[in-house]
């Protein structure tokens, strides 16, 4: 059961936090293109919009991961070890951090796309994109730290 168990977690992290680190990276650079105008400007927003879909969507199945996550640490008697425990901090933090953070910066750009470059809450948009990049670093800085726990396991009683 634990062997199947590790298999569906691994498996729904690839899918679901995969999709969503790889939109978040993206996300900064597209609104900047979609939010200055220009010729391509239209299909810019066509692409954020789509990005910031992928984020919310494949976030909120996400939830899965460390679901399963403690479903395999308990079968495996893994539940109290150091390296598990700060693994699902770091998981807490990042999830936080893309609620808090992310999502509502994609929400700010995706909005502004709906207004005049004139209109202040345009303006407001466009200066908010600056924390994109960053938090968007921090989220996926979090989870490569999170796998690389996961693969280690520094302290683990049950092997390498």
């Amino acid at each position: 059961m634990a062997k199947f168990l590790l298999s569906l977690h691994v498996l729904v992290s690839v899918l679901f936090i995969g999709p969503v680190a790889v939109a978040v990276s993206m996300f900064p650079r597209r609104a900047k293109a979609a939010l200055a105008g220009g010729p391509d400007a239209a299909g810019e927003a066509g692409v954020l919009r789509v990005l910031h879909r992928i984020t919310q969507v494949y976030a909120l199945l996400g939830v899965s991961v460390p679901v399963l996550g403690i479903g395999v640490a308990q079968v495996m008697g893994v539940l109290g070890q150091s390296w598990l425990i700060v693994s699902m901090v770091l998981t807490a933090i990042a999830g936080l951090s893309l609620l808090l953070f992310v999502l509502p910066g994609q929400q700010a750009a995706v909005d502004a796309l709906e207004l005049a470059p004139e209109d202040e809450q345009h303006g407001k948009a466009v200066s908010g994109l600056r924390l994109l990049p960053m938090t968007a670093g921090v989220f996926n800085l979090l989870w490569a730290v999170v796998v690389v726990l996961m693969i280690i396991r520094p302290g683990s009683t049950t092997g390498a």
